[in-house]
């Protein structure tokens, strides 16, 4: 029997009865969409067994390769890009500025990530994006039109553009890449080892957001996590884990994915980031689209097209099984990175985060939801929640055996609820004329919070001497300051300070506005 629970199920398999079924409003579906029917997706898994069974050979090839060349220096002159404690590091001065289009590196971190003396963890949710992907539809689209007219157009190939001229465009569309599958896989092996106290003889309970990316993005993870349960305590009866699969289907209410307020999808505040950058895309290009036409004559590369041919910098790399490096790259230099990293970082700032006047509301039900985990209390929201499923200890457990939680999401889902939570309160707005380091936004760029197969870590600890519980978060294992709740020295607020913070959410952000 499968171990995705279809959401309308209650953990452990037991279906609802249709009555219950019936009764449900629509807001508060929770079948999966259409595009992404768990019985079709179940289907698709039945039908693809040879190309997954030959995926997780080639995973298991790669991890053996990853650990080899971590001993050995090298494979062949070839160095490992991507490791489980680590993440990916091959080229970090130009792989660490692709924005959210970065595989996930560790950040970092002023704070020890180091678990305090005298204090143990009690409660530990991660909150992760799908890892590495290929583009979006619309995208790989464009991408290929702009390949196929440099290879119809241009009547030369500057030097160190030759590859160009027999790049076959190969990507898909916004499907997992089997570097992207490994990358979830190690983050459920890091995850087991640092809460090994607690993972040695708890299970997860794990949701995802209802495309098809985030689901394999969560099932990798329960296996990562399985396979370093297996090597630790050699049993692991509960695998596979049942995954809570919210719908994103239009108006349905999913805290994983937005989507219901109106306003912020499709009113003017959906326009904000698009705006911003096209001013910092006017700046920072049109020397760089000279180059290109230069060195590649006929072609007649454009502003858009400077970024385009960046994009196929990334998407190539994670296409690649090990994740090196491709030769998109080297056409660009340092500088241009840093530039493009910014570029991103406008987009997610203005387009979910306090940038943009609803962007930090989009994280309030997830925020909400965070709160009752915390607290041991039932959801108090009244946004993006799903009742039918939040109000049910089957769907939504709280308390008990259940400390240890693992939901996954996408790259702006976080961003809002990072929001939410004030937890880059410290950031002023991003300037869009201006380039701005991590260091001027005080840790804040899309490659440092949601790059592929982000994660951010909620932990509850109790500590020797301590009346109270406190909470400490790490993003891309970098140990957030926490000072909108008092943060000490290590990063941690009490819990009740902590609750107190998140005012915002507790009072539904500016739901109200999105329905004018």
């Amino acid at each position: 029997m499968s171990h995705l629970t279809r959401a309308n199920d209650v953990h452990k398999y037991q279906p609802i009865s249709s009555a219950e079924h019936q009764a449900q409003e629509r807001h508060h579906s929770i079948e999966d969409p259409a595009a992404l029917d768990l019985d079709r997706h179940l289907e698709s898994f039945k039908q693809s067994r040879r190309k997954r069974t030959a995926i997780i050979l080639m995973g298991a090839v790669a991890l053996f390769l990853f650990l080899y060349w971590a001993i050995d220096g090298s494979a062949q002159g070839l160095p490992s890009c991507d490791s489980v404690d680590l993440g990916f590091r091959c080229e970090p001065h130009v792989s660490q500025f692709w924005g959210q289009y970065s595989p996930y590196f560790s950040t970092p971190s002023e704070i020890s990530t180091e678990i305090p003396d005298q204090c143990q963890i009690t409660f530990a949710q991660i909150l992760s994006r799908h890892g590495a992907r290929d583009p979006t539809a619309s995208k790989t689209t464009k991408y290929a039109e702009l390949v196929d007219r440099i290879h119809s157009n241009a009547t030369a190939y500057g030097t160190g553009y030759g590859f160009i001229k027999d790049y076959n465009y190969k990507l898909g569309a916004d499907q997992l890449s089997v570097f992207g599958q490994q990358q979830l896989i190690n983050s459920g092996i890091k995850y087991y080892t640092r809460y090994q106290k607690l993972t040695k003889g708890t299970t997860p309970f794990v949701r995802a957001s209802g495309q098809e990316r985030v689901v394999e993005s969560a099932l990798n993870w329960t296996q990562g996590f399985h396979d370093a349960r297996l090597k630790d305590t050699k049993s692991d009866e509960d695998y596979p884990y049942p995954i809570v699969v919210i719908s994103e289907d239009t108006g349905s209410n999913n805290t994983l994915d937005h989507g219901l307020c109106t306003e912020f999808e499709s009113g003017f505040d959906s326009t904000i980031a698009s705006s911003a950058q096209a001013i910092w895309v006017s700046i920072f290009t049109p020397s760089i689209t000279d180059r290109l036409n230069e060195n590649l004559p006929g072609a007649n590369i454009t502003n858009t097209d400077t970024i385009f041919m960046m994009d196929l910098c990334p998407f190539n790399t994670v296409a690649d099984i090990e994740g090196f490096i491709s030769p998109f790259c080297a056409l660009f230099t340092e500088d241009e990175w840093h530039a493009y990293d910014y570029y991103q970082s406008l987009g997610k700032y203005y387009g979910f985060s306090w940038g943009n006047p609803l962007g930090p509301t989009q994280g309030v039900g997830f925020t909400n939801e965070l709160i009752a985990r915390l607290t041991n209390t039932p959801v108090d929201d009244h946004t993006s929640t799903n009742s039918t499923l939040d109000d049910s200890k089957q769907t939504f457990p709280i308390g008990g055996k259940t400390v240890l939680y693992a939901d996954f999401s996408h790259d702006n889902d976080l961003t809002g609820i990072f929001s939410a939570m004030g937890l880059y309160n410290e950031t002023a707005p991003l300037l869009n004329t201006t380039m701005q380091s991590v260091q001027d936004t005080n840790g804040y760029s899309a490659s440092w919070t949601v790059p592929f197969a982000a994660r951010a870590y909620f932990e509850k600890m109790s500590c020797v001497g301590a009346s109270e519980e406190f909470v400490r978060i790490l993003v891309n294992d970098r140990v957030l300051p926490l000072k909108t709740c008092g943060g000490d020295y290590l990063g941690r607020c009490t819990l009740s300070n902590f609750v107190d913070s998140l005012r915002f959410a507790r009072d539904g952000g500016d739901w109200g506005k999105c329905f004018v």
